[in-house]
């Protein structure tokens, strides 16, 4: 004969106990006034990896994931604004993420799901569901999974390995991911620390990077012959598109906005390192092919961010004069 839990009888300090504190469920809370008041806008916000000016003006994010994100919806014709944000306020551990429009507090359930954070793997849906211009392109193509490997390992092991891993670019890892993080030099050791050891550890997963020196010892020169292998076939195949775009697509691709993602990133964030090795990525994006890659930078950039081109090119004036 099976029996119920409600039939077992209780001992009756515990029965007092629970008749004196009933168990209550309370309605969720409201989101404190400071943070709806910050959400409540005409746009949706997309939190990145960004200086506060940048965000400001709604310049190029300076991490290739976010960055990506960022180019693809603006590619959509979605307004949106960006806010500086790190990955432990994503709710996937990851940036980018989007809050939709909220017009009104979330004080019911409804208004809760209707603007509950959208990850990085459900953008492009939110793209194409809200852009103004035509939806871009899916790149459908056999070898597309072939090229997207390209950007996945060896040109993004050559970017981590750049940034995270060579001393002379430490003033601009601590710039852009340390100190901003927090005033205690403790802390921001170990984060540097940490970064580093993320870094290697995500390179040392290809073993086309593991050293002959030893096991689990990166192999620096193997790090940027692969990317530099990886940039020359992507050059080539845009030398081989009627229009400009990878795999001749008609407008723009998400496979152009993820090249585009660390070739800017490449050729604009590391030329403010100093030293020849900082450099040494730009470079390689410059000479990949016939300068297809850095063409299509340039193509991406002035179509997306044109006040930009021109503010630089006062920028520019201004020295020489």
């Amino acid at each position: 004969m099976s029996t119920t839990w409600n039939s077992i009888p209780v001992p009756r300090p515990l029965q007092q106990l629970f008749d004196s504190v009933p168990l209550v469920t309370y309605d969720a809370n409201a989101l404190p006034t400071r943070a709806q008041s910050n959400t409540l806008c005409q746009l949706p916000t997309l939190y990145v990896f960004a200086s506060e000016r940048d965000a400001r003006l709604g310049l190029p994010s300076y991490n290739p994931s976010c960055l990506k994100w960022q180019t693809f919806l603006k590619l959509a014709g979605v307004e949106f604004r960006i806010v500086p944000s790190t990955n432990h306020a994503s709710p996937t551990g990851a940036l980018p993420f989007l809050l939709p429009v909220r017009t009104s507090p979330t004080t019911t359930a409804a208004a809760a799901a209707s603007s509950a954070p959208i990850p990085a793997s459900r953008l492009q849906r939110y793209a194409l569901d809200h852009g103004s211009r035509p939806p871009p392109p899916n790149a459908k193509t056999l070898r597309l999974d072939a090229y997207q490997a390209l950007l996945d390992v060896p040109i993004r092991n050559a970017w981590l390995h750049t940034l995270y891993l060579e001393p002379e670019n430490s003033p601009l890892l601590e710039k852009l991911y340390v100190t901003w993080a927090s005033s205690s030099g403790w802390v921001q050791g170990t984060i540097r620390h940490q970064l580093g050891r993320a870094a290697e550890g995500e390179i040392l997963k290809t073993s086309s990077s593991l050293s002959a020196a030893g096991a689990g010892e990166l192999d620096e020169d193997a790090v940027y012959s692969a990317a530099r292998d990886a940039l020359n076939a992507l050059a080539s195949l845009l030398a081989e598109s009627e229009t400009g775009w990878f795999f001749s697509a008609t407008a723009p691709t998400l496979f152009d906005a993820s090249v585009f993602a660390y070739t800017h990133l490449m050729l604009q964030v590391l030329s403010e390192a100093d030293g020849e090795d900082a450099a040494r990525l730009g470079v390689l994006v410059g000479q990949a092919g016939s300068g297809e890659l850095r063409s299509h930078q340039q193509r991406i950039y002035q179509m997306l961010w044109p006040s930009q081109i021109w503010s630089e090119g006062e920028s520019q004036a201004d020295k020489t004069q």
